[in-house]
């Protein structure tokens, strides 16, 4: 990691109960929770909508992660995929699908919902803008709450994305990359889908 980790000794009071708060509600003070304990106000302010977009949006649990996963996988951080995948599978994602988007193809899914809000997300993040026609299938499925909160998602998602990458959050012990265009921090040579810096 390109920052230094806090120590207790180093933590102000705002700090201990951050650390204590987020220990309590995810089993440590792990990834990239170590970069934002640096700064407590934004620490704070992160931590609960991520808090809001993992546990209690509307969204069900299989969609909550497939955001997750997307903005990962857009953001090539791998330690937020590394630290998902297994959850999206048990969730109910399709172990092919998470794949599909892991290798940057199509993925395919088992209901016409699934597959609107995937298009949905997709066309946000890579294209920015989403289509009347893909608006409307998704909107028909998840209303206006859902897709409010699958844009949060995605936002908060990307928000922790860029914050592994920019802070060059080591993955976790034993876990191989993910992702089969991209090593270390860098892409590897080869990768058609992205210019090289």
């Amino acid at each position: 990691m390109r920052l230094p980790v806090l120590t207790p000794e180093e933590m102000n009071r705002h700090q201990h109960e951050l650390a204590d708060r987020i220990t309590a509600r995810r089993g440590g003070v792990r990834g990239p929770f170590r970069v934002w304990l640096q700064s407590p106000e934004l620490c704070e302010r992160v931590e609960s909508l991520g808090a809001f977009v993992r546990f209690e949006s509307s969204l069900p649990k299989h969609l909550r992660e497939l955001t997750l996963l997307m903005a990962a996988r857009h953001w090539d951080a791998q330690y937020s995929w590394n630290a998902h995948v297994h959850t999206a599978i048990e969730a109910g994602l399709p172990e092919a699908a998470v794949e599909a988007i892991a290798e940057r193809r199509e993925p395919a899914f088992g209901s016409e919902a699934d597959t609107a809000f995937y298009a949905f997300c997709h066309e946000l993040l890579e294209h920015h803008f989403v289509a009347e026609d893909t608006f409307a299938l998704a909107h028909r499925h998840f209303g206006s709450r859902g897709l409010v909160d699958a844009v949060g998602s995605l936002g908060n998602f990307s928000m922790l994305a860029m914050c592994l990458n920019a802070f060059q959050v080591d993955l976790q012990p034993g876990r191989k990359p993910p992702f089969p265009d991209i090593r270390g921090f860098e892409h590897v040579a080869g990768d058609g889908n992205r210019s090289q810096p």
